[in-house]
C-alpha cells in the first residue's frame, strides 16, 4: 500500500529537490556533456550569440595556456584548467559571470589538482601582464591596494563557485597519454615530428568543447591522424618515398587499431577528424 501511494521504501533512495538519488557512482571517466546541451548553453539562453560564445572560449583558453607557460606549469595543468573552464560555462552563463575571473580561478584550481600549486598573487600578476602587454608596452606590476584585494577575493570566491557548480567533480582524463600509446602500437613513437604534431593538434583542440563531448580514447585518434596525413604530404613534396610509405601505413593502421578501442564513442572518432 505504501509503495502504491508513492511512499519511498528503504533502499529506494533519497528525494532531494524533487529528484530521486539512489546511489553514488565513482568513476575515472570524464564527465561528458549531453548532446542536447551543446546547442542550448546558458549563455545562448541569455541572448549571447554562438559566435561570440565561441570567441570568448577561444580567447580565455588562450590566456589560460599563455598564463600557464609564464607560471611554468606542466601542460597537464593547463589542459585541466581549460577543460574546467568549458565545463563551468556549460553550467553558467558568460553574461552573468566574468570570464577572466573564472579563467584565473580555473588555472588556480588546476594547479592544485595537478599538485603544482601557485599563489593567487602570481596568477593575478600573470593575467595582468598578458592583458596589458599587447604592442610591446611596458607593464607595471599590480599595486597592493584595495582593488588588488578585491580582485584576489573575487578569484578565491570564483574558485569556490567553480567547485560548487561542478559538484567537486574535477577529475580530467587527458588523451595525451593515449596518443603516445597509439603511436607506440603503430611503432611510430620515435618519429619526433609525428609525435610533436599530434601533441600540438591535441593542445589546440583544448580551445573547443570536444573534451566535454567525447571520451579521451575517441579524441586521441583525430589528433594523431591529421598529423600523419600532413606528414604524408610533406613526404611527397620532400621525399624520400620510404617516409611516405611509413606515414601512409601509420594512417591505415590507426584506423584498425584505434577504431576498436574508440568503439564506445558512437562512431564519432572518424567524423571528428574533419573539425580539428
Amino acid at each position: 500500500m505504501a509503495a502504491a501511494a508513492g511512499a519511498l521504501l528503504p533502499g529506494d533512495g533519497i528525494l532531494i529537490a524533487g529528484k530521486l538519488y539512489s546511489g553514488v557512482a565513482l568513476t575515472l571517466d570524464n564527465c561528458l556533456l549531453p548532446t542536447e546541451s551543446v546547442h542550448c548553453s546558458p549563455s545562448r539562453a541569455h541572448g549571447l550569440s554562438a559566435r561570440t560564445e565561441e570567441q570568448l572560449r577561444n580567447r580565455m583558453c588562450e590566456m589560460i595556456q599563455n598564463a600557464g607557460i609564464l607560471l611554468r606549469l606542466p601542460q597537464v595543468a593547463m589542459a585541466t584548467a581549460q577543460i574546467l573552464f568549458h565545463r563551468f560555462f556549460y553550467c553558467k552563463s558568460f553574461v552573468r559571470h566574468c570570464a577572466e575571473t573564472v579563467a584565473m580561478a580555473c588555472l588556480q584550481l588546476a594547479s592544485k589538482i595537478e599538485e603544482e600549486p601557485r599563489r593567487v598573487r602570481d596568477v593575478l600578476n600573470v593575467f595582468h601582464h598578458l592583458k596589458h602587454a599587447a604592442g610591446n608596452r611596458r607593464v607595471s606590476p599590480l599595486v597592493l591596494d584595495e582593488g588588488y584585494i578585491s580582485r584576489k577575493s573575487d578569484v578565491i570566491k570564483a574558485e569556490r563557485r567553480l567547485l560548487k557548480e561542478l559538484g567537486f567533480c574535477v577529475h580530467v582524463k587527458h588523451p595525451h597519454k593515449v596518443i603516445v600509446m597509439y603511436l607506440q602500437v603503430l611503432e611510430c613513437e620515435k618519429n619526433t615530428k609525428l609525435v610533436q604534431m599530434a601533441w600540438n593538434y591535441m593542445n589546440d583542440s583544448l580551445r573547443t568543447d570536444v573534451f566535454l563531448r567525447f571520451r579521451a580514447e575517441t579524441v586521441a585518434y583525430p589528433s594523431a591522424r591529421p598529423a600523419a596525413l600532413v606528414l604524408v604530404v610533406w613526404g611527397i613534396r620532400t621525399g624520400p618515398d620510404r617516409d611516405q610509405l611509413l606515414y601512409s601505413e601509420a594512417v591505415h593502421s590507426a584506423v584498425r587499431v584505434i577504431g576498436c578501442s574508440a568503439a564506445g564513442g558512437g562512431g564519432n572518432a572518424f567524423n571528428f577528424g574533419r573539425s580539428i
